[in-house]
């Protein structure tokens, strides 16, 4: 989809490999050019169609990027909303936005990734026996 270059692909990757070592919830990444209804309808489709809701703690979370649209969403499983709410996802978008605005995607990206991936690890710390329930790629939409 030539969004992200390879550089710039690998430290948002990394970011997550990092965060997801340290907690036993899931960060996935969807980006596609265009949104399709709201970032946050987007959010909710891709969260379900990429099996987000599948983790056994229900903690989950999707960053969604519409580029060319300049749109983004944050959406976590019932696991950790029940614990952070909804100032929890927007504190987070407000960490991104300053980046996305000066036009770093993946340091948007990966702003987004550890500030959930130190709250997954005080909520939801790595245990044992902790397998990757998801794939950490990047998940580009049409």
């Amino acid at each position: 989809m030539g969004i992200f270059n390879s550089e710039d692909q690998a430290q948002i990757l990394h970011a997550i490999s990092l965060a997801e070592n340290r907690t036993s919830g899931e960060i996935r990444i969807a980006v596609e050019k265009r949104v399709k209804g709201t970032a946050m309808e987007r959010a909710a489709y891709f969260f379900n169609k990429l099996g987000m809701h599948k983790t056994s703690l229900q903690n989950g979370v999707l960053i969604y990027l519409a580029v060319e649209d300049h749109a983004f969403a944050i959406i976590g499983d019932q696991g950790i909303h029940r614990q952070v709410g909804s100032d929890f996802w927007e504190e987070t978008k407000a960490l991104m936005l300053p980046h996305f605005r000066a036009g770093n995607m993946a340091e948007g990206l990966v702003a987004g990734v550890e500030h959930v991936g130190e709250q997954l690890k005080e909520l939801f710390p790595a245990a044992d026996g902790d397998i990757n329930e998801l794939p950490d790629e990047i998940f580009y939409g049409k």
